[in-house]
């Protein structure tokens, strides 16, 4: 469909038909995600028993490879290069983040995109002040984006948001279509098709939807952390039912009489054997067996024996390598999932999370870019000058200690001669607002920026009497 001729009704046709062709695949991950999985394989005879099995059998590791690397990813920074880093805390663009509360709404933002491969971020002027930007975020689940090179363009053709998807029968739901001028609301989902409701003009120049790509090719295809571990997520759902069964049905020894005669039960009074009445059978008395007992049968020809349990070393080997599986293809350190940590020095652990430090580099990298593109957008919805040069400054996260962090810094003062001022910055939870107020106390304690301001003013009044005698 050509550019021209979009327009929001055939907008709306298209991208509920698109979001109705993918959600299928989303509901299953976001199904996984929050632990509803596809139970493990029962016969179609199982018991009620065998069915609580499997429920009990689902053990949900996929929460853990979607917050291992969110949890390193944070901004919390942002540095414009015609400010330099003391200017990045007041800078327009980091005032409008932190008005929008996104040191704490980022983090869905990053978890969307690494669970489902995708996540959108909407900027448009705040409706109370045109010159103030408003940043949401939006599942991929509600929103479809139509891009000229899905691969390379910064910024959507157009993009199509829903309340929620609409069903046959259920009434109309809100949608918003963005393109470059303006946002269209429409409704959904009637009987007589789409229809608009409104709309607002943003002035932008651009659709102002910014996405978020965990992993995309060059054919602009998107995969997520989730999808590629459901298959090995229900094999260790089975594995799991399986051992189950067998620890509750065969963990246990079983014994064994033969030869031995059973007992009647008897009439008190009588002394007669007593009869089942529903089948007509002597009651037998069941033989009590248990640690404070001996079993004795009168009958020489009797034997007594045992059935072994069922070896569960197997079933757990078998989940174990099943979570080593999960871990090494989604580059999570085993020690995450497996909780196996012992005595492990400072080199062996900073290996072990090599992989990790790995991924949350290169995410680090993909979702930098947006959020760049996003605090551009910020800049001019305030009508202030963009800076394409600017860069989003990352929280660091990896396992070192703030004395070996400061040892290395001090170091590369004194061997590299590096501006100390310059590595401020890189200091663990050191944030753009710290830095600017630290590079501030150090000009108000530097004596001789002291006695220069003294200076100054020391010599204007005179200077200021003698341009008086000039003036006259």
């Amino acid at each position: 469909m050509a550019v021209e001729s979009v327009t929001p009704l055939t907008a709306a046709d298209q991208g509920v038909s698109r979001l109705r062709k993918d959600r299928e695949r989303l509901d299953t991950i976001d199904r996984y995600v929050r632990g509803e999985h596809d139970g493990p394989y029962t016969p179609k005879s199982a018991t009620a028993e065998y069915k609580l099995l499997a429920k009990r059998a689902i053990s949900n590791w996929l929460p853990l490879l979607v917050k291992t690397p969110a949890q390193a990813l944070a901004v919390e920074g942002y540095r414009r290069q015609d400010s330099g880093v003391q200017g990045a805390a007041s800078s327009v663009e980091w005032q409008a983040w932190q008005a929008n509360r996104m040191d704490a709404r980022q983090t869905a933002i990053h978890r969307a995109a690494l669970g489902f491969g995708l996540a959108f971020v909407v900027v448009l002027p705040s409706p109370r002040d045109p010159t103030r930007p408003a940043i949401r975020g939006v599942s991929p689940r509600l929103m479809y984006a139509a891009y000229d090179d899905p691969a390379a363009d910064e910024t959507p053709l157009w993009a199509l948001q829903l309340e929620k998807l609409p069903q046959p029968g259920k009434g109309e739901v809100r949608a918003w279509f963005y393109d470059p001028q303006g946002v269209t609301e429409l409704a959904i989902g009637g009987r007589g098709g789409a229809r608009i409701t409104g709309y607002t003009a943003h002035g932008l120049g651009v659709t102002p939807v910014v996405r978020f790509a965990a992993d995309i090719d060059l054919e602009g295809r998107v995969t997520g952390v989730v999808e590629p571990m459901i298959p090995i997520q229900d094999r260790i759902n089975q594995t799991t039912f399986d051992l189950l069964v067998a620890q509750t049905f065969g963990s246990f020894k079983v014994r064994t009489i033969a030869g031995l005669a059973p007992e009647f039960e008897r009439d008190p009074k009588t002394g007669e054997v007593v009869y089942d009445p529903n089948t007509g059978k002597p009651k037998v008395i069941p033989v009590q067996a248990d640690a404070s007992r001996f079993l004795v049968a009168p009958d020489p020809d009797t034997k007594f024996a045992q059935l072994d349990e069922t070896p569960l070393a197997g079933f757990l080997e078998a989940i174990e390598s099943g979570v080593r599986t999960l871990a090494a293809v989604s580059q999570t350190p085993p020690h995450y999932l497996l909780g196996s940590v012992v005595n492990l020095s400072a080199e062996a652990l900073a290996a072990a999370e090599a992989a990790l430090t790995r991924a949350v580099d290169e995410y680090k990298h993909l979702f930098g870019e947006s959020w760049e593109l996003v605090l551009r957008l910020c800049a001019r919805v305030a009508r202030v000058a963009e800076d394409e040069r600017a860069q989003v400054l990352w929280k660091d996260a990896e396992s070192r200690s703030l004395s070996q962090t400061v040892d290395a810094l001090g170091k590369a003062v004194q061997l590299l001669q590096v501006p100390p001022r310059a590595l401020w910055p890189r200091i663990p939870g050191v944030t753009s607002t710290d830095v600017e107020e630290w590079a501030q106390m150090a000009e108000d304690d530097d004596p001789a920026l002291r006695l220069a301001d003294s200076l100054t003013r020391a010599t204007a009044p005179a200077a200021e009497g003698t341009a008086g005698d000039a003036t006259a």
